[in-house]
């Protein structure tokens, strides 16, 4: 029988986990991704708190007692192409942002993604299920035919909105982020604060953050001034599905802003949507509407119509409100007027 080859015992993903070391110098990252059953999957890596980029997986090498944490992604309207988004240096031509969270399947989620038109989807950050290895995940069925918008969903400190962000860089391989940071479980309204400090770390690492708050026009104003490329007030808590609650305080953070302004979280059927874009923000990010929707897939396509007729309206400029006034000219008419 051969000798048993040595072993390092290492932390995964929270757990204890020994790791076979034919080589005196370690295992390499490489190694320890195939032994987990994961060579070809997308996955990034972090050892004792720092992010170890893809190309040196297979150099760097674990020692006994390392942390390491493995993650992944999981899931968390259509406008002329002569009307772009331009988020930093990102262009789009929808500005229907959807996550990809609360589905009843993955395949069900591309559905409803494709219905929709965007171009954008969020992703949240979770360690790999490790029992699972090489099992389907979100990044398998989306492919490559989205943009990732990794989120700090489930964050609340700017230290791990930060690690979370460093993480979800080399996972999707981009610098745009949205940026997530709440204050508690219970009311899952933003920690404004914490999402300003977490913000001037990200800019100066040079990712594109999408910063989500409240509808405080001042907080708003701070989180452009700090260098976000756009700001995502909420309409309303996220999941509620209560609509835009306070569309002055949107009107207000629409006039004071250099920076495209998306309202994040809340909305809860199209009509939110159109009244959203006919306040003239930039972009609606939803998800629960559609995922938790009698029928997901209609619910998509229905907000894509919405998010297009509510830019086109706001293009357009509405009539002023007032008084009744007749459309048909009173010149000419056959009939008496009262009291005639």
């Amino acid at each position: 029988m051969p000798p048993t080859p040595p072993s390092i015992r290492i932390t995964l993903n929270g757990d204890p986990r020994d790791v076979a070391t034919p080589s005196p110098d370690g295992p390499t990252i490489a190694a320890l991704i195939v032994e987990a059953g994961l060579l070809g999957k997308r996955v990034a890596v972090e050892v004792n708190g720092d992010v170890v980029p893809r190309a040196e997986h297979g150099v760097k090498r674990l020692r006994d007692g390392d942390a390491v944490e493995m993650v992944t992604f999981v899931g968390g309207g259509e406008v002329s192409g002569e009307d772009p988004l331009r988020v930093g240096n990102h262009v789009f031509t929808s500005r229907l942002l959807v996550g990809t969270g609360k589905y009843a399947s993955n395949a069900q989620m591309v559905a409803a993604l494709e219905a929709s038109g965007t171009e954008v989807v969020t992703v949240a950050l979770r360690r790999v299920d490790m029992a699972r290895k090489a099992g389907p995940n979100v990044l398998d069925a989306l492919g490559d035919r989205w943009t990732l918008l990794p989120n700090t969903a489930g964050c609340y400190t700017a230290d791990d909105a930060v690690r979370t962000c460093r993480l979800a860089r080399e996972l999707a391989l981009s610098d745009l982020v949205k940026l997530e940071v709440l204050a508690d479980p219970e009311t899952l309204l933003p920690e404004p604060f914490e999402t300003l400090a977490a913000l001037k770390t990200l800019v100066a690492e040079g990712f594109t953050v999408l910063a989500y708050t409240n509808d405080d026009p001042v907080v708003a104003r701070r989180l452009e001034d700090a260098g976000a490329a756009a700001v995502m007030p909420l309409g309303s808590p996220i999941g509620s599905g209560l609509g835009i609650l306070n569309p002055r305080n949107i009107e207000t953070i629409l006039a004071r802003a250099k920076v495209p302004i998306l309202v994040d979280a809340g909305v809860g059927t199209a009509s939110d949507v159109a009244i959203a874009m006919e306040l003239g923000i930039d972009g609606v990010l939803l998800n629960t509407a559609i995922a938790k929707a009698r029928d997901p897939i209609r619910m998509a396509g229905a907000m894509r119509d919405a998010c297009t007729a509510g830019r086109n309206a706001f293009l357009a400029g509405r009539m002023p409100k007032g008084q009744a006034s007749a459309s048909s000219p009173a010149t000419g008419a056959i009939t008496k007027g009262p009291g005639s």
